[in-house]
């Protein structure tokens, strides 16, 4: 079977979210009913951007990024057993950018 690959429409991007905690700063373990959802991902795919008045506007974000995102944000979906979520890039908080 072919691999799937997506190619998000306008201004939205796919996301792959980063897992959950498996257990706290302490080392206590968190069951799977109290495990927070993910805010955190990296961006798999964008899309063109968007037109608004006429004029093109790019996407702030490319693929690679690390971003944070809303808890309720986008749309979750499952490609070959692999969870993603699509959404617009103004449903994204900001891009964590790592420290050197």
């Amino acid at each position: 079977m072919a691999k799937v690959k997506i190619k998000p429409l306008s201004d939205r991007v796919v996301i792959k979210p980063e897992p959950p905690e498996e257990k706290t700063e302490s080392g206590l373990y968190i069951p799977d009913t109290a495990k927070e959802k993910p805010q955190r991902g990296t961006v798999i795919a964008v899309g063109p951007g968007r037109v608004e008045n006429g004029t093109k506007i790019e996407m702030s974000v490319k693929e690679g990024d690390k971003v944070l995102y809303g808890k309720y944000a986008g749309t979750e979906i499952t490609i070959d057993g692999e969870e993603y979520l699509i959404m617009r890039e103004t449903d994204i908080l900001g891009i964590i950018e790592e420290e050197k």
